[in-house]
């Protein structure tokens, strides 16, 4: 079959002369490579380039380039190869039909760029791309041999050509896919994976033009003269079209590089414009933040403190009032350990619209401070207009709320500082309003109170102590030990001591545990102070034992937020072993409300404590909420009857009867009692009568220091029985207040009050 002149199926002819001793010009063929490779790196970065810009027309430009790049490459390619053929012929092109043959190149380079061009191939869309590609390169091929004229005729080998045809559809195969890769990603690796791709492509494309020159054999008719080429000049072209070609894909890339980055600079500034317009969002919703409060919506303590400087200025410039009032809603966090935070949380946004109905909305500041604490700045002319708003808030706040299915009424406390009387900066009637609060809570809640001087005074005051008590305990210098005797009623003997610790202060005196007690238990100090009595005590005790004490038991108190703390059994422990003091010996008071705030961590840890071999007691029994239920869980071993129940017997007969039930009660439960604040015979009397085992009080000693206990336990322990009953009968109406009987108790060595008949001392 003959196409275009060449023989492509046709066989030889039995006649004519074969030309052997054709050759290539590999300097040429070298050429040639090298612009096949240009062609197909540029058609990469064109590929690139379509995939990364945006719009439509910027596309089609860069899929006319790359094709423009790739089939020039190719094309020339093959011209050049061409003129590398070195034949003893006269040989010509035909220009039209080489042209035509750049054309069908163009066409399958359009086909290639639009291909790649598509977001998502399949495989099969790859295989058809592929194909359509590979036949244009295969028909540009054998269109420009056919452009080659001389006295030889062209006849190809039919299956040299059909695998020329197959390695230009896989080169096309290899192209697609290599340029789908490389059409993403950047950095010197990316480059230099993309040049190696281009070398590969460019190998590829040279070995589908000479499989297919490897087809061909020039046959030159018998008869037919042969014209010797007069001069080549086949460099020179060759030179030329390569440069050429090779300016163009030049221009073409650096084209493509020069938009990459412009892109590049493009995207960039949209991103520096978006983060400006996200930094302007951001400053916006920062100065929410820092000025707002999240939940409520109201002003916060940066943008109140702001706005109150603001205002103060004003006001001190126009020589006007202004008001600050700290609210506390009243046992808030009783409603999150009950209901839950989200509960607690609707309810302060409720509360904080409770208050800003409440308030003049065009003047008045109201901020949330932090948890349930609210401040409100108001302009005023009196005094009065501030308590009118802290009364008309208050009332607000005791109109029902539902939450949660329920309908509770909450209260709140006000404390109120005026400017210019309470202060001028805002730091000071921050402060000070803040005190009148602290007052407001210390009378019972629900109310408002005014800043006074007083108030600053005594903060002062607690300041000050809190400071000096920190280094007296720091230095172990000022607090001591004073001891109370506790008397065994059933052998008439000193059983224990209760330790009780106070405060030498070099300027106030001697200070009793109920003037600094608070002030350690609010700022963090009553774990370091029940630490330091525990430990003075087990000192002393072991004094007292070599000094033949050995049976003499001290108990110590523990404070309700130092009993919860895991570390307070090995500090027992510490204690009892580092002054060298049975565990026995030592015995633990907790008040009662102390025992019911976790009973179940309680119980826990007293187990630990009883298991070291500490007993426990139970102090201030009658005052507290405690019941039957959790009392017999409790690991105890004494009760102490609190002094309330004692003072006002025998006069009181209900007094009595709560006292005797608590002994019995106690005694059923297999507890010890003792009976505190003890002052009058008569109701050591009583007690005695009623089977109570021990008591204490100003009728047996004052609390005193350990260095002057030993005379008064020694006196103590020497008394012998006397029947008060007895007493009262032999002797009627001398001891009609009690008055003989007690000096006879007290100021007389010889005798002691028992149910037993008067012994004298032998």
């Amino acid at each position: 079959m003959e196409w275009l002149g060449l023989n492509i199926l046709a066989e030889l002819p039995p006649t004519g002369q074969i030309l052997l001793n054709c050759r290539h010009n590999p300097f040429l063929v070298l050429l040639a490579y090298l612009v096949a490779c240009a062609g197909s790196f540029a058609m990469l970065n064109m590929a690139e380039r379509v995939s990364h810009v945006e719009k439509p027309s910027a596309q089609r430009q860069w899929r006319l380039l790359g094709a423009f790049c790739l089939a020039g490459g190719i094309w020339a390619m093959h011209f050049i190869s061409m003129l590398a053929f070195e034949t003893p012929l006269k040989t010509y092109y035909d220009l039209p039909i080489t042209g035509a043959s750049l054309l069908i190149m163009l066409v399958a380079a359009l086909f290639t760029m639009n291909t790649l061009g598509q977001t998502e191939l399949r495989a099969m869309q790859y295989l058809q791309a592929s194909t359509c590609i590979g036949l244009g390169i295969a028909g540009m091929h054998y269109t420009g041999m056919s452009a080659m004229h001389s006295n030889a005729v062209q006849y190809y080998q039919t299956s040299l050509v059909l695998f020329s045809i197959v390695v230009a559809i896989v080169v096309s195969f290899a192209a697609l896919l290599l340029a789908r890769h490389f059409r993403n990603g950047g950095g010197m690796f990316h480059q230099l994976l993309k040049y190696i791709a281009s070398l590969v492509m460019g190998a590829g494309i040279v070995s589908m033009h000479f499989t297919g020159m490897w087809a061909l054999t020039l046959v030159v008719p018998i008869g037919s003269t042969l014209e010797l080429p007069m001069t080549d000049n086949s460099l020179h072209l060759s030179l030329t079209i390569a440069l050429i070609t090779l300016l163009i894909i030049a221009s073409s890339i650096s084209a493509a590089l020069a938009d990459k980055k412009l892109q590049s600079k493009e995207h960039d500034l949209l991103r520096v414009n978006a983060l400006l317009s996200q930094l302007d969002q951001a400053r916006v919703s920062l100065q929410q933040v820092a000025h707002y409060d999240a939940l409520t919506n109201l002003i916060n303590r940066r943008g109140f403190n702001q706005i109150f400087a603001e205002k103060l200025a004003e006001q001190t410039h126009s020589k006007g009032m202004l008001a600050v009032m700290f609210l506390d809603i009243d046992h808030f966090k009783r409603i999150n350990d009950s209901l839950g935070h989200d509960a607690g949380d609707e309810l302060l946004q409720v509360i904080a619209g409770q208050i800003k109905n409440a308030t003049r909305s065009h003047d008045d500041v109201v901020a949330r401070f932090g948890g349930d604490e609210f401040c409100i700045l108001i302009s005023l002319n009196n005094r009065d207009e501030a308590r009118q708003l802290a009364q008309r808030i208050m009332q607000k706040m005791k109109e029902p709320i539902a939450l949660v299915g329920r309908r509770m009424v909450m209260t709140t406390s006000i404390g109120i500082s005026v400017f210019p009387d309470d202060g001028t900066t805002c730091d000071e009637l921050l402060k000070n309003a803040d005190l009148a609060l602290y007052q407001s809570k210390g009378n019972g809640r629900n109310s408002l109170n005014f800043f006074s001087s007083n108030l600053k005074t005594r903060a002062t005051l607690e300041l000050q102590l809190e400071e000096e008590l920190r280094t007296a305990l720091a230095e172990e210098n000022g607090l001591e030990l004073y001891y109370q005797p506790i008397f065994d009623l059933r052998n008439g003997e000193v059983a224990k001591l209760e330790a009780l610790v106070r405060w030498q202060h070099p300027q106030h005196g001697l200070l009793s545990p109920d003037r600094f007690i608070g002030i350690a238990e609010a700022n963090g100090l009553i774990a370091e102070l029940d630490t330091w009595v525990l430990r003075r005590a087990c000192q002393d005790l072991a004094r007292l034992s070599h000094n033949g004490c050995e049976q003499l038991k001290i108990t110590v108190n523990c404070s309700a937020l130092n009993l919860c703390r895991e570390e307070l059994p090995g500090e027992i422990d510490h204690a009892l072993r580092s002054a060298g003091v049975a565990p026995h010996r030592l015995e633990l008071e907790v008040t009662e409300n102390a025992l019911m705030g976790n009973i179940d961590v309680t119980v826990a840890l007293l187990k630990k404590i009883r298991a070291l071999g500490v007993s426990l007691s139970i102090d201030d029994f009658g005052t507290g909420y405690s019941s039957l239920a959790y009392l017999k869980r409790l690991p105890l071993d004494t009760l102490k009857i609190d002094r309330s129940f004692i003072q006002d017997v025998p006069n009181s007969p209900q007094d009595m009867e709560i006292v005797q039930a608590i002994i019995v009660m106690a005694h059923t439960l297999r507890l010890q009692v003792v009976t505190e604040g003890v002052e009058t015979v008569q109701q050591y009397a009583l007690l005695e009568q009623q089977g109570c085992d021990f008591v204490q009080g100003y009728l047996l000693s004052r609390p005193v220091p350990l260095r002057d206990l030993r005379p008064i336990l020694d006196q103590l322990n020497q008394r012998k029985s006397v029947s008060t009953v007895d007493f009262i009968q032999l002797y009627p109406g001398r001891d009609t207040d009690g008055s003989m009987l007690q000096d006879l108790f007290v100021d007389n060595p010889g005798y002691r009050a028992s149910a037993s008949v008067a012994q004298p001392v032998r």
